[in-house]
């Protein structure tokens, strides 16, 4: 028989030749991980300590370098593992659900602000002591530490273009260092407790929110004070920097999140849906969303083209500390005073809106929800 046997199935569903024409291909960072630098003087010190050791007559114990683990070698021969870019339409490869490890300083304190060094390849943390530790994001173990400043550190940032970092502490000192940690300058910002700090999208400028209850703008390269944001009620908790535009996003303990004009100083516009003290701030990638933190349970995301609430996100116990986005998908990363980290997926349809407000949305939960990532408070 020659004739042919008709096709039951869609066109889609023929197997056709891979097209390679739209393959994803890293541009940077395709070196491996470099060690950290050797340190001479510990070196010379582990010498002194073995030529000690024999000539006391005991055994030299060997010591050996920590081993590198690959936590997720196993999954190499099932699947071929891509950054999250490569992924545009699955946000649940983005979904950090695996414990991996546990890193402790040697004097226990508690870490206020946390971020990855710009090369990504460190994670530097900053603690109530007014350390710095920084931490070897691939094997996790320490790598330096740097008395920074002389209170506890509550905020820091580094510049875009990743050549400075700039902290600030509890008795309001700012302070400038290189990425290789050495301080450049420093001078007394505010009166009080600075709990904030965020970088213009062209770094020529930073701003500051304070416990004396003021955002003041700074000049990067002068350490200059341009201008002081007064219209909180209380304490400042934290400000954020549109991503690109001249935009200012400030919650306080007075339960209000308010915009600015960074030029001028001015208000442009103040949402009071919080009941309570409004803790992180974060923009989205693109800037046209800022979800929001607070002591009242709950994280709300915003949308800044319409000024509208447009979702209210509820499932911790305690307050909600820290908020951040992921810089790829529509996930929101939220972590409360119970320790529990939340991942909330904002990719689907919105959900009905709920009786108390037209403009309202309370999400089904969140997509993936670490319990117990640490001690509670």
């Amino acid at each position: 028989m020659t004739a042919s046997i008709p096709l039951l199935l869609p066109p889609t569903a023929i197997p056709r030749p891979a097209s390679w024409e739209h393959e994803w291909t890293p541009k940077k960072y395709l070196s491996g991980p470099q060690p950290p630098p050797v340190d001479d003087a510990r070196v010379l010190e582990q010498e002194m300590a073995t030529a000690r050791q024999l000539a006391d007559g005991k055994a030299v114990k060997k010591t050996r370098p920590r081993r590198t683990v690959d936590y997720n070698g196993g999954m190499g021969r099932w699947a071929l593992l891509l950054p999250p870019v490569a992924y545009p339409s699955n946000s649940s490869t983005s979904l950090c659900t695996k414990f991996i490890h546990t890193s402790t300083n040697k004097i226990r304190c508690p870490v206020n602000v946390v971020t990855w060094t710009p090369e990504g390849r460190r994670v530097l943390t900053g603690s109530t002591s007014g350390e710095f530790t920084l931490w070897n994001g691939l094997t996790f173990n320490f790598e330096t530490i740097l008395q920074a400043h002389d209170s506890a550190i509550r905020a820091f940032q580094f510049t875009h273009s990743g050549a400075y970092l700039a902290s600030a502490d509890q008795s309001g000192i700012i302070k400038y260092f290189q990425p290789n940690m050495n301080n450049l300058n420093a001078w007394q910002g505010h009166r009080e407790a600075i709990r904030g700090l965020t970088f213009s999208p062209n770094d020529g400028r930073f701003a500051t929110a304070s416990d004396d209850s003021t955002i003041r703008i700074w000049a990067f390269e002068e350490s200059r004070e341009e201008r002081v944001l007064t219209g909180h009620g209380w304490d400042v908790k934290c400000v954020e920097w549109h991503p690109t535009k001249g935009l200012l996003v400030s919650g306080s303990k007075d339960n209000l999140i308010k915009f600015w004009d960074p030029r001028t100083g001015t208000i442009l516009s103040t949402l009071h849906q919080h009941k309570n003290t409004i803790q992180a701030l974060a923009w989205s990638p693109n800037g046209n969303l800022v979800a929001s933190a607070s002591r009242d349970q709950t994280v709300r995301v915003f949308d800044i083209r319409a000024m509208k609430e447009l979702r209210v996100l509820k499932g911790h116990k305690k307050e909600v500390c820290s908020v951040t986005w992921h810089p790829i998908h529509p996930i929101l990363v939220s972590g409360g005073s119970e320790g529990a980290v939340l991942h909330w997926d904002l990719s689907g349809p919105e959900p009905s809106s709920s009786s108390t407000s037209p403009f309202s949305f309370t999400t089904h939960g969140p997509r993936a929800t670490l319990s117990q990532a640490h001690d509670s408070n």
